[in-house]
């Protein structure tokens, strides 16, 4: 690993400070609904959760928002912003969404001090972006000069980092097992991102109804822990 990519890992450390311990995107409703109740169901869930919503929405916008840096393409960059957000149809995700990329913007900021960072914090206070994790990542991994496959690689790992954590906290799990499904998810990761780098750009944002609709009606869950 390089001394880049290891800046990069830096942010995908579940201590990270964005805020994602308080969103389950989702997950939580299948717990209360004692459809994920142990280490084998939630690595289930987790599965499709990665392959069918991660992949097509964050995961092809990080390989987009690459190309578009590389392309000096700006205005498509704004664009994935928007779709990101406008395409997220459960509102608890997609204002969780938008405040762990606002954290996120934040601290890599003053981490990295990167001008591309300092253009989308202007946009974002501006109201004419969003803000969002995957972007953010994105734009740090390419200042980094990280390779596009690794920055796809190292979001997901991020993701699924945190999504573990929380299960173990949620369901609840053994911060053993949390372990275990993280080191078993590795080959996973891998082959999302080779489907990643292979999707057509068409393809941004068809993910799983049941998915979103498990994000809707965690509105409704009675009693919970997490914000989304």
């Amino acid at each position: 690993m390089t001394n880049h990519a290891l800046s990069l890992f830096q942010l995908c450390d579940s201590n990270f400070p964005t805020g994602s311990f308080s969103h389950s995107f989702g997950l939580e409703t299948y717990i209360q609904k004692d459809i994920v109740t142990d280490a084998k169901s939630f690595s289930e869930w987790l599965n499709v959760y990665v392959h069918e919503q991660l992949a097509y929405a964050d995961g092809l916008a990080v390989r987009l928002a690459y190309d578009a840096l590389e392309a000096e393409e700006l205005e498509d960059i704004w664009e994935l912003d928007r779709i990101l957000t406008v395409q997220n149809l459960a509102r608890e995700s997609r204002d969780g969404t938008q405040r762990m990329g606002d954290r996120m913007l934040d601290i890599a900021q003053s981490i990295y001090e990167i001008p591309m960072l300092s253009t989308y914090m202007r946009k974002r206070r501006d109201k004419q972006a969003f803000g969002h994790p995957a972007i953010v990542f994105t734009m740090v991994g390419h200042h980094l000069q990280v390779e596009k496959e690794t920055t796809i690689l190292y979001y997901l790992y991020s993701t699924v980092v945190s999504l573990v954590q929380n299960a173990v906290r949620a369901i609840p799990l053994g911060q053993t097992a949390g372990q275990k499904i993280i080191y078993a998810f590795q080959q996973q990761l891998q082959q999302a991102t080779d489907k990643i780098m292979k999707l057509d750009e068409e393809e941004f944002g068809v993910v799983s109804p049941g998915l979103e609709l498990s994000q809707m009606q965690h509105e409704r869950v009675g009693i919970r822990i997490f914000s989304s």
